[in-house]
C-alpha cells in the first residue's frame, strides 16, 4: 500500500510520511496518524494525515497497525 488511498490509512497506523519542507528531498518521518486532513478518496501524492506528534505530511508507506 501506497498511500494513495484514503481507504488504507485510518487512525492508529504507523506510517511513512513527507513533509512540506522535506518534498525537494523526498525524506520521510515516520509516525503514528492521529487525524486524515485529506477529503478525497485517493491522492496521486499522498493521503495528507497529522501525527500523533503534530506533524503534518503525505503518506508514503504503510508500516503497519500501532
Amino acid at each position: 500500500m501506497n498511500g494513495q488511498r484514503r481507504a488504507d490509512i485510518r487512525p492508529g497506523l504507523t506510517v511513512d510520511i513527507v513533509l512540506k519542507q522535506d518534498q525537494p528531498t523526498g525524506k520521510l518521518t515516520r509516525g503514528v496518524v492521529k487525524d486524515i486532513l485529506t477529503n478525497s478518496p485517493q491522492h496521486p501524492h499522498g493521503i495528507k494525515v497529522r501525527l500523533t506528534s503534530g506533524q503534518v505530511g503525505r503518506v508514503k508507506g504503510i508500516v503497519g497497525a500501532e
